[in-house]
């Protein structure tokens, strides 16, 4: 294909180069003021339409999304010298979904690094925020009607002098002091950042497995009783889950998730469903008699009735249910939607069975991997995720029909944090993959060309630079 004559990352759908420039106030004054907004009904939600000529600057749109993105194109094109090239660019994306992920339960991140990743998203023109709030090694989120979830399950102790894997579990008079959390009003002022930014947050609260700092907060909601502490590493196999034989475990959870379907607007909340070991079940006897009384045979059945109760809560509070390929297993409501991360064929299943489908596949999407070689690069959790490789990642799968094809809502990076314990750290792993992935969800399958994405890539490492944020140069 023909290289693109401009430095647009994520690269539009179609530009059309015009004589001339236009010349900005070289000091003094903001030059988007001059941008002229045009409301267009005729527009998608987030294309717009940016025409720049010697003596204007004006964004058409259907609204503030567009516009959003709009001026996003349009700072990328302004040059060094001030001028603007004079440009006629159409554009939209090709998926509604294009996220990223951040796991603040492995490692917590205060609310101003929250706001520089959302600002890091709409760099890159993505929409979707996944917050992963609780897990095993931490909660994150205040919720009002059970206070020891924070003030119990957001500590741990102070492991992080030892290896991730090789960390021993609290002992007696141990204080928990490695943590946090964010309280209702810093989740409220963080959904407004994102909502000014065009950015939807989807959180994550895990369940039925992934549940041990909740569970040492309120242990009547496992099936052995504990006591349990929160773990300061991973500890292999995820077998300490919430008790699906308890009707209190799912009184507990529907008040947790009305509290938390309160302070994000969006529509969907993310379940997890991944990775339980079903050991506990197997010995519990309320969980063993639901499965009597049901007529289950398996404790893999017994989690998708679990998983089906939880949707139906979710279904009352006018939310979606979404949750990783594992909950695939289950018979779930029609419009429960699938995060694929085992792979795309995974992905695929879905689609066919008729589910909304977000493709994440640890292959090309975990920017927890390394992106260079091992010895070269911070511990990482493993695997080998180059940016060439995000960057031919291909979200619809071979042999999908017109209508399962259109159950794919797009891509999104996940950046899990076992080994990530700051924000610069965090940078690094994610940057600038993300570009990759960014353009993998919005521009055309057939325009797009790595020789031309990476000289692209030059410009917008310069406006790293001048963020100051930390990127990975190993762009090869």
């Amino acid at each position: 294909m023909t290289s693109s004559p401009y430095s647009i990352v994520p690269l539009p759908k179609q530009i059309e180069p015009r004589p001339g420039e236009l010349r900005l106030l070289s000091s003094g004054g903001n030059p988007e003021a001059r941008i002229q907004h045009v409301m267009s009904s005729a527009l998608a939600d987030e294309a717009y339409v940016l025409n720049v000529t010697p003596d204007s600057m004006q964004i058409d749109a259907s609204g503030e999304r567009g516009f959003l993105l709009g001026r996003q194109t349009l700072r990328q094109l302004i040059t060094p010298s001030q001028t603007v090239p004079c440009v006629c660019i159409h554009d939209a994306p090709r998926f509604r979904w294009r996220g990223a992920h951040l796991d603040v339960s492995r490692h917590f991140f205060g609310v101003e690094f929250i706001k520089r990743y959302l600002d890091i998203l709409a760099l890159h023109k993505l929409n979707v925020f996944h917050w992963h709030l609780t897990d095993d090694q931490g909660w994150r989120i205040e919720i009002k009607s059970y206070p020891r979830l924070t003030e119990v399950g957001a500590w741990r102790v102070n492991r992080e002098h030892l290896p991730w894997n090789q960390r021993e579990p609290q002992r007696a008079g141990d204080v928990a002091e490695y943590g946090g959390f964010y309280s209702q009003n810093d989740v409220h002022a963080i959904v407004r950042y994102a909502e000014a930014r065009g950015i939807t947050i989807v959180p994550e609260i895990e369940m039925p497995a992934h549940a041990l700092a909740a569970l040492a907060a309120y242990p009547e909601f496992s099936c052995m009783g504990g006591p349990f502490t929160v773990p300061p590493g991973q500890y292999w196999p995820i077998s300490h889950i919430f008790c699906a034989g308890n009707d209190k475990t799912f009184d507990f959870l529907a008040s947790v998730l009305g509290e938390v379907s309160g302070m994000f607007p969006g529509p969907f909340v993310h379940v997890g469903g991944d990775e339980a070991d079903k050991t506990e079940w197997k010995r519990c006897a309320k969980c063993q008699q639901r499965m009597q009384q049901l007529g289950l045979r398996t404790e893999d059945e017994l989690q998708g009735w679990f998983m089906r109760r939880v949707g139906m809560i979710l279904t009352s509070l006018r939310k979606r249910m979404i949750g990783w390929d594992e909950i695939l297993d289950d018979e779930l409501q029609s419009d429960a939607v699938i995060m694929a991360w085992r792979g795309i064929e995974r992905g695929a299943l879905a689609a066919r069975r008729g589910h909304d489908v977000v493709m994440s596949p640890a292959t090309h999407c975990y920017f927890d991997h390394y992106q260079g070689a091992p010895e070269q690069e911070p511990e990482a959790f493993g695997g080998f995720t180059p940016l060439n490789k995000v960057y031919e990642f291909e979200p619809v799968p071979n042999g999908l029909s017109l209508a399962e094809t259109a159950h794919i809502l797009g891509a999104q990076a996940n950046l899990w944090t076992e080994f990530i314990a700051t924000a610069a750290h965090a940078e690094y792993m994610l940057l600038p993959r993300l570009a990759a992935l960014a353009e993998v969800g919005w521009s055309p399958k057939e325009a797009r060309d790595y020789a031309d994405f990476h000289r692209r890539l030059e410009l917008l490492q310069h406006r790293y630079e001048e963020l100051g944020l930390n990127y990975s140069r190993r762009v090869a």
